[in-house]
């Protein structure tokens, strides 16, 4: 598991060559107390390809995030990763398969206690994959890769800048070099610049390690930006009846062109008939359902150790 070990590839090379199905969802839904998040969800995402999912808060983007790496049951439905139904596996099972993927939570969800050394270092400790040497060794190269330099080893979080911890987060992401990555609102709170520094790392991590991704954000410059593919989802108390969620799915070219007025004005960030909608109910558009952060991200570890007892 080393960087040597990894051969750089072009983006072009990436678009062009032979993809298999790596996730599927086959009419995923999800609800909590009678109320319906998800509902009937097809989507296919092939090896190598980066999409970005985007919609309004409450759409259900990251409970989609969330089922499809296992943190969350659908109510019906199934989520396949390389084939296989992900809500069928034993937990050992899931553990094992958690190695394959690589997460940048929206807050970056560092441990306060822990050095960024130890921060990055954890999923390879976790996981007993790596003598102390190694994991010395590997830190340091992923810390490189997201442009920190080993002066940030010994710090705090809370001794580092957003953007800063932003890249920390994905670097301990990709100590395991992930087949998959998936990133939750990885450019929130960030300037322009930095929040197109991120943007460049996520292309350089796909160009130099060939990894599927998937992206959730508002940031429509980092949809056409980083994706090759956008799917939008649409709240579905406010679809009519019989409508699907996926209301739309294409490029990012494809986007600029939609005659979708729903579609276009999230792209455009126009309110348009939204406003009457939210005057009618003020609690519309409100999330009020979890999302993917430090707690989060603290469950998933704890599980992970409870795994190896």
């Amino acid at each position: 598991m080393t960087s040597s070990s990894i051969q750089e590839r072009t983006f072009e090379d990436l678009r062009t060559r032979s993809t298999g199905t790596l996730v599927e969802l086959r009419n995923m839904s999800l609800e909590f107390a009678r109320q319906k998040i998800l509902s009937q969800i097809n989507l296919t995402i092939p090896r190598g390809q980066t999409v970005a999912v985007i919609g309004e808060s409450g759409c259900g983007k990251t409970m989609l995030l969330k089922s499809i790496v296992g943190l969350i049951q659908p109510t019906s439905g199934q989520v396949l990763y390389d084939g296989t139904d992900i809500h069928s596996l034993r937990d050992v099972d899931m553990t094992h398969l958690r190695r394959k993927f690589g997460f940048v939570f929206q807050n970056a969800a560092l441990f306060d206690s822990m050095t960024i050394g130890q921060n990055v270092s954890f999923p390879l400790v976790q996981h007993s994959l790596a003598e102390d040497r190694q994991i010395d060794r590997i830190v340091r190269e992923r810390l490189a890769e997201v442009g920190l330099p080993e002066s940030v080893l010994s710090k705090r979080p809370s001794q580092l800048s957003g953007g800063m911890r932003k890249r920390v987060g994905l670097a301990r992401a990709l100590v395991l070099e992930p087949e998959l990555m998936l990133y939750d609102e990885p450019t929130t709170g960030l300037d322009p610049i930095m929040s197109d520094v991120i943007n460049e790392l996520m292309l350089r991590t796909r160009m130099k390690k060939g990894v599927t991704s998937i992206i959730v954000t508002h940031d429509m410059r980092t949809a056409h930006k980083v994706a090759d593919r956008v799917v939008m989802l649409f709240p579905f108390s406010r679809l009519s009846k019989g409508e699907p969620q996926v209301i739309f799915d294409g490029t990012p070219e494809e986007l600029e062109s939609t005659k979708d007025n729903r579609v276009r004005q999230f792209v455009e960030g126009e309110a348009g008939d939204r406003l009457m909608e939210m005057n009618r109910d003020p609690f519309q558009g409100f999330d009020e359902t979890p999302m993917l952060t430090d707690t989060i991200a603290a469950k998933l570890h704890e599980k992970l150790r409870r795994s190896k007892e």
